[in-house]
């Protein structure tokens, strides 16, 4: 460092300031991220064909289990993600305050830094059961699940269809996501 140089402290932003910007963002222990500009038409075709796929099926779930997207995951005064697909079971008011049951992350070329480290390193230490990243160029989903902690890759799955083990069991048909 040059002498005389001041070292900027970086900003430190809270759901108090986050709820005050325009467009879209996501908030990571204080750090502001830029969500990318409209999804591409691939990305919302597979989240739409997700939502179809498992609201149907837990749309009688005794457990009272939803499937949401583009809803803020309030971690902490300082974290705020937003999850393509989120699979809750339990009630909800205004924001998602406690960990989904699995997410589902469409990753694309903007998105696959934030998607494979950032946000599985927070999804697995807030202990979202499954974590589920979808490559739409390779027609390939990845699969995690939490044992002892930890995420362990289930399977990559590419047409077959999966069951998921959660309070509102359901299947996806990945060879159904695909454009």
């Amino acid at each position: 460092m040059k002498r005389g140089h001041k070292v900027k402290p970086i900003p430190y932003y809270t759901y108090d300031d986050y709820i005050q910007w325009e467009g879209d963002w996501e908030l990571v222990e204080g750090v502001p991220y830029a969500m990318a500009p409209s999804a591409l038409f691939i990305h919302q075709y597979i989240i739409t064909r997700l939502l179809i796929q498992i609201g149907q099926q837990i749309e009688n779930c005794p457990e009272r289990c939803f499937v949401v997207t583009d809803v803020d995951w309030i971690i902490s005064e300082s974290t705020i993600l937003r999850p393509d697909v989120a699979v809750l079971c339990e009630e909800v008011k205004d924001y998602i305050k406690s960990p989904p049951e699995i997410i589902f992350e469409i990753v694309s070329k903007a998105t696959i830094e934030k998607d494979e480290n950032l946000k599985f390193g927070i999804y697995q230490r807030e202990k979202v059961s499954s974590y589920v990243l979808v490559y739409p160029d390779l027609k390939k989903a990845r699969i995690f699940k939490l044992k002892r902690n930890k995420y362990e890759k289930v399977i990559d799955c590419t047409d077959q269809k999966f069951e998921f083990e959660t309070r509102g069991k359901f299947s996806v048909n990945f060879g159904r996501l695909w454009y």
